[in-house]
């Protein structure tokens, strides 16, 4: 009321001022103005009115959707879970990036953590069980707090990424003790939707953006000393593979700038990172749109195609493996996830001709069956299929390849899941990543296909693929012993001193600690970022053991190598 008095005085001493400039003559109403004009205004207002005492017992209130109101944070902790992807890693850091700049903490903890951030999968419903059982395991951690002596700083509970999309209303409506619910667009959000907790209510934002890729959000890792980095390049998918539900929990396919791409990565050669990993739904169909490329259109490897129109313009995938690996010829580049149909032979040809382009190519097949394909809508053959790998091979001697691969898709009959293994037996993947079929609610094969594959028929498939995986990887690597490889070391083993590092093909190297020959001619132990010229000595189907030789550099390494030796130099 008091404001509100004031407020209609100094109306109407404004109001009384403009009567006199009307009822003077031009140069008295000219004189008036020039003092209006130069006198107080709203401002002035606003600070004599908060020279007014405040009235006793009254605190100032709480604005929770300014992101920088200072009492949002108020030191608390945060402990983050991370479940699936190399995507949902990466996410993380970007999350925590955004929380950092605005004042939280990050714990290790559980204990000492009033924040527990949840980062999901919803890809298999294997991923889908751990998360509900971590759940299980916060709501109780969440009671006991609130009975606590430190029931003052009660604990929120968040859920993000893909499983806070797809299960957004039975999380709210089953997980009473969930605070936050946050899909993979909304991450700049979190601090105003961790403040609206304060107020008891829950806070959800699992809105889908067509623009949203964070491109200039550097994201903070969550371990400060690594060797390697994850990049996210592109966010979405496009593909509609009737089994995934990707483009319904990541929407639509956008690309980040090249620029910003190219800005974090020499950022991260500055602090010491060895090996950089791109990341995306499907990283070879990148297009950042921001460059325009006269008209060229998408071209797909032959034998494939698509469900979406010819993409015209644009800086694409092999523009951008050519601008990264220029950037630091010394820092190693991967990347994942890809889809067979993005590899055109301008992008084989750069992989081809950078050293630092680590020559392990995914080739993701998902079925043997050209029948089960059509029904995923793949967009291709088991014959298409088995043409890229020939061509591949021709292009990039000594490749690698890696693969998924899924049994028990519906309708799968004994004789599909046969071509399965074949084309296991036939293609020699040095990485393979093999799953049993869960359907997932939205998906097309949801709506159009019946899930008709009994689970123990599935498990059994799956125990066969394994077994046939782990007998080619077994010989694969046998056949290196005696060879060198480069190995980039990560660290040591931690029931043991041994050294643990990864080769070109991402395959874990471990041998003894050893003082050995370095650039200079010197001799000096092994440490995490180093590069080391490894002997293979032993092998198993996960895992290469070997004796160290002499520090290195890519460069130096392969420089006198051809591209068919490059991942076996003999020891004569």
């Amino acid at each position: 009321m008091f404001f509100l008095q004031r407020f209609k005085k100094l109306t109407d001493l404004y109001r009384n001022s403009l009567y006199l400039c009307r009822c003077n003559s031009n140069k008295s109403r000219n004189t008036i103005k020039d003092k209006l004009k130069n006198g107080p205004g709203l401002k002035e207002f606003i600070v004599a009115s908060s020279e007014i005492t405040k009235p006793s017992g009254l605190d100032p209130p709480k604005i929770p959707y300014l992101t920088n109101y200072p009492q949002i944070a108020e030191t608390r902790k945060v402990f983050f879970d991370v479940y699936g992807c190399q995507m949902n890693l990466n996410d993380t850091e970007i999350v925590w990036s955004i929380l950092k700049k605005n004042g939280f903490q990050k714990t290790e903890v559980e204990e000492e953590a009033d924040i527990f951030l949840v980062m999901t999968c919803a890809i298999r419903e294997g991923a889908e069980s751990k998360i509900w059982y971590r759940l299980d395991h916060l709501r109780g951690f969440k009671r006991r707090r609130a009975l606590s002596k430190y029931r003052q700083k009660p604990v929120k509970i968040g859920i993000l990424g893909c499983m806070a999309e797809r299960l957004k209303e039975k999380l709210i409506e089953k997980e009473k003790a969930v605070d936050v619910v946050a899909g993979p667009d909304s991450y700049r959000d979190l601090p105003r939707l961790l403040a609206l907790t304060d107020s008891g209510q829950t806070a959800v934002n699992v809105l889908l953006s067509l623009d949203e890729t964070y491109a200039d959000v550097m994201p903070v890792s969550l371990n400060e000393n690594k060797v390697s980095a994850f990049v996210s390049i592109m966010r979405g998918c496009d593909n509609m593979c009737t089994y995934c539900i990707v483009p319904f929990t990541r929407g639509r396919e956008r690309s980040r700038p090249v620029t910003s791409l190219v800005e974090e990565v020499r950022y991260l050669a500055e602090r010491g990172v060895r090996e950089v990993t791109l990341l995306g739904q499907n990283v070879n169909s990148y297009r950042d749109v921001t460059q325009q490329s006269g008209t060229s259109e998408t071209q797909l490897a032959k034998g494939f195609k698509t469900v979406y129109k010819t993409k015209k313009g644009g800086l694409r995938f092999a523009d951008l493996l050519d601008k990264i690996s220029a950037i630091d010829p010394e820092i190693r580049i991967r990347f994942t996830a890809a889809h067979p149909k993005d590899f055109p032979d301008e992008v084989l040809e750069v992989i081809s001709e950078r050293p630092n382009i680590c020559k392990l190519l995914h080739l993701p097949a998902q079925s043997g069956s050209s029948a089960v394909l059509e029904r995923m809508r793949r967009g291709y053959t088991r014959e298409a299929y088995l043409d890229l790998v020939d061509r591949v091979k021709q292009k990039i001697p000594g490749v690698g390849l890696s693969t998924d691969m899924i049994c028990g898709f519906c309708g799968e009959t004994e004789q599909e899941f046969q071509e399965t293994l074949s084309l296991m037996e036939i293609v020699d993947y040095n990485v393979a990543f093999l799953f049993p079929y869960s359907m997932r609610e939205k998906t097309t094969a949801y709506r159009r296909y019946k899930d008709d594959v009994p689970e123990e028929v599935k498990k059994d498939r799956h125990n066969r693929m394994l077994e046939l995986y782990r007998k080619k990887c077994q010989a694969l690597n046998e056949a290196e012993i005696g060879s060198t490889h480069l190995v980039l070391v990560e660290g040591s083993l931690k029931k043991t001193s041994q050294i643990i590092g990864r080769n070109e093909f991402y395959l874990r190297v471990v041998f003894d600690q050893a003082e050995i020959l370095a650039e200079d001619n010197g001799r000096r132990s092994v440490k995490p970022g180093d590069y080391v010229a490894v002997k293979i000595t032993g092998a198993r189907s996960s895992v290469l053991r070997g004796v160290p030789l002499y520090h290195t550099s890519i460069s130096q390494f392969y420089r006198e190598v051809s591209w068919g030796e490059r991942s076996c130099l003999k020891q004569i």
